[in-house]
């Protein structure tokens, strides 16, 4: 396996796919329990990680997302969806699961419990969907080193139409909202991506330290 910068300077944002190559189930069940073990604010999880594989389905997808090649070419597609409706119960769907898996009386939670619930109650919705939103990419930046590491390429898409992939998915009816969505599977060996030269700004540049 590739150290992370080895793996960080071998990836690029992949545009084709090699429509004869897929994940192994093995490949696609490792980065989907990467994601899920993503970091998020309050341990929350705001988030659907919507896997797509059915090419009838990809295919609206695709005139939904101007036409971009890699959302039915690449093995899989994965929509990052945030959930509509923030609230109490969320929370309470959580500090359960917390209570189960650390084998915590619920009413022991009670202090952490009142303060998430605090916190979301002093945001409108929109905020707490932004917050939410911050929180999908935060998987999604897990999804890209993991892939990376595995030798697997993404290309993570914003260019697409969230209320036409919602229609399509029918994530109004489970609460849904998509958010981001990435290509996931191998570059085909004429992608034209492939001889350019990644660029990004010198460690000094971007870099600060306050010391």
């Amino acid at each position: 396996m590739k150290t992370i910068l080895e793996a960080m300077k071998w990836r690029y944002s992949t545009n084709k796919f090699d429509t004869n190559k897929k994940l192994s189930t093995e490949q696609l069940t490792e980065l989907l329990e990467a994601m899920t073990l993503a970091p998020s604010s309050y341990g929350l999880q705001p988030w659907k990680f919507i896997v797509v594989t059915n090419p009838e389905v990809r295919a609206k997808l695709q005139a939904a997302g101007y036409g971009q090649e890699k959302i039915t070419e690449a093995s899989h597609l994965i929509v990052f969806a945030v959930e509509k409706n923030i609230d109490d119960k969320l929370v309470d769907t959580y500090i359960q699961s917390v209570s189960d898996t650390r084998s915590v009386p619920v009413e022991n939670l009670k202090g952490y419990e009142d303060m998430i619930k605090g916190a979301i109650a002093r945001q409108t919705n929109e905020q707490r969907i932004e917050w939410a939103t911050r929180q999908a990419y935060i998987a999604l930046g897990v999804l890209v080193v993991s892939a990376a590491q595995m030798e697997i390429d993404v290309g993570p898409m914003e260019g697409f139409d969230p209320k036409k992939f919602d229609e399509i998915l029918g994530l109004e009816k489970l609460g849904l909202e998509s958010k981001v969505v990435a290509a996931v599977g191998f570059r085909s060996p004429d992608d034209p991506s492939i001889q350019y030269r990644k660029v990004r700004f010198p460690k000094e540049q971007v870099v600060v330290e306050i010391k």
